[in-house]
């Protein structure tokens, strides 16, 4: 792949598409802040606030992702999970690490680095976040899709990353989606071992990664070691966009109303977009008005409380 700039990742901004999935490089594995003492430190310090996000290796495929963590405790703690993840068996991920002083250095000199090619063909680079997955051997990341367009870095371990194509309705009908936008509930998503056929497969080493973009659903299945991945995500205009339609048609939906999928109409999706970007832009002034500071998907970085 081509180098277009002095980046920690590599890859082809002459031929990058934002809503197609692509292989890439980084520079990333010997980073001081992800190394296993540095994880452990940190880990410890989102703890505190609840940053944490785990289950034992008992999850499969097909365990709901929303509610893992419940179905299959790791009932260690984010240190000694961490300090031992050769043999804890467990799953962690170090959420919204963007929200700690230092690790928010990193999100930014990653990102800022690839806006200029983002924003060339998807502009609206905002709700930046960033998210450490240390992994036991052996272990499954559920299947499930996420709001954000996410460059995942592979570094340390190896692992087998698992992706379909955001308009493959048969690996995730536009009803999931739908739900998804509207209330962050997956449970519309149902894993078929027979989906494994309609996937791209990325056999990740350090050094590697891939780009995923917006509800790309996916699964991963870790090798024999343990492994850190990180992923740095973010939101733009098209995926703000496509969010605020996809809330639209599932209020439609409860209406007893079918519009035609989000993209397959451009003149209802006009309308519906324009009427509820009013729509919210009248609500949050009430809000403002009220002294309340609402949430939004134009936030520099994503919301620690928004998983």
């Amino acid at each position: 792949m081509k180098d277009a700039s002095p980046s920690q990742l590599e890859l082809d901004w002459s031929s990058f598409d934002p809503w197609r999935i692509q292989p890439l490089r980084h520079r990333l594995i010997e980073h001081p802040l992800l190394q296993p003492d540095q994880l452990v430190a940190l880990g410890a310090r989102l703890e505190v606030d609840g940053r944490v996000r785990t289950h034992s290796n008992d999850a499969e495929a097909g365990t709901p992702f929303n509610t893992a963590p419940r179905l299959h405790p790791n009932r260690r703690s984010a240190t000694d999970t961490l300090e031992h993840i050769s043999e804890a068996k467990a799953w962690m991920s170090l959420l919204n690490v963007q929200t700690d002083d230092i690790y928010r250095k990193l999100v930014d000199a990653v990102l800022d680095e690839v806006r200029a090619g983002v924003d060339s063909v998807d502009p609206g680079m905002c709700y930046r976040g960033g998210w450490i997955f240390v992994t036991s051997p052996r272990t499954v990341t559920p299947f499930h899709y996420d709001k954000e367009h996410n460059f995942i870095l592979q570094i340390r371990g190896r692992k087998t990353l698992h992706v379909w194509d955001h308009r493959d309705e048969v690996a995730a009908s536009e009803a999931s989606r739908d739900r998804f936008h509207a209330r962050h509930e997956r449970d519309l998503l149902v894993w078929n071992e027979a989906l494994r056929e309609r996937a791209q497969t990325f056999e990740l080493e350090p050094g590697m990664g891939a780009y995923m973009p917006s509800t790309s659903p996916h699964m991963v299945e870790n090798g024999d070691e343990p492994s850190i991945t990180m992923s740095f995500t973010y939101y733009t205009d098209s995926t703000r966009r496509d969010s605020l339609l996809h809330r639209a048609h599932y209020r439609l939906s409860q209406l007893g109303l079918k519009p035609p999928p989000v993209a397959r109409h451009a003149a209802i999706d006009g309308l519906l977009h324009a009427t509820l970007s009013a729509s919210a832009e009248v609500r949050n002034r009430l809000l403002r008005m009220l002294g309340r500071t609402p949430h939004s998907d134009r936030a520099s970085y994503a919301y620690a409380d928004v998983y």
